[in-house]
């Protein structure tokens, strides 16, 4: 099943949403993995991650991408332009006024975190990164979900995750980025308390028993 191999982000909304909104991505979950699909709706986000990605490295502009895709399909018509909108505040208010020299990095840098007691992997992959210095990076992974909101508590575990699926990069380098809502999280600002591991443990086991009961209706 994809819950068991997934991406972060849909982890994180997993573990984040209310009952409604987990029962119905977890009835998603169950008849994508009987088609044998494995899409987890990531065709929406991924062409507008890719043109943002494009646009921090200066070789396109956002807001004309994303209006461009907008052209072709409704579907993204009121989602598209919030999440340009809320990538530009980030990037331009929270980065760039900065003023400091960065170069985007082009390699593709992923990582996966296996949890043997669960059966599950974490993907950690479309990652937007540049480098400040010789030994300092900036390694955002983006959450896309409208609902529910990504709380001070989800990014704490996020960012644990991040750095056991990313190990040979500092954690302080590590980012994940709201962009409905123009919000970067960072242990600078979220430091870990220590028990992410049991809390996401014990709920995301919760999660993998409720999937396998909504399993037994279909």
């Amino acid at each position: 099943m994809s819950i068991r191999m997934t991406h972060l982000r849909k982890a994180l909304k997993l573990l984040e949403a209310p009952k409604n909104i987990k029962i119905s991505t977890l009835r998603d979950d169950i008849r994508q993995d009987n088609r044998k699909s494995g899409s987890s709706g990531g065709d929406f986000h991924g062409p507008f991650w890719s043109d943002a990605k494009k646009h921090a490295s200066g070789e396109v502009d956002l807001k004309t991408e994303g209006a461009h895709r907008v052209s072709k399909n409704d579907v993204r018509k009121r989602l598209y332009p919030i999440l340009i909108e809320g990538f530009l505040k980030w990037w331009n208010e929270k980065r760039r006024w900065r003023n400091e020299p960065f170069n985007i990095v082009k390699g593709d840098i992923k990582g996966r975190h296996s949890i043997t007691q669960l059966k599950t992997t974490i993907k950690v992959e479309n990652i937007l990164a540049f480098q400040i210095s010789d030994d300092t990076f900036r390694i955002i992974y983006p959450y896309f979900s409208e609902k529910p909101i990504l709380s001070s508590e989800g990014a704490r575990i996020g960012l644990w995750l991040m750095h056991q699926a990313l190990s040979s990069y500092k954690i302080e380098d590590m980012r994940i980025l709201d962009i409905l809502r123009s919000q970067s999280f960072s242990v600078q600002y979220f430091p870990l308390l220590g028990n992410e591991e049991d809390i996401f443990l014990r709920r995301y086991k919760e999660i993998l028993d409720e999937w396998e009961e909504l399993k037994k209706q279909y």
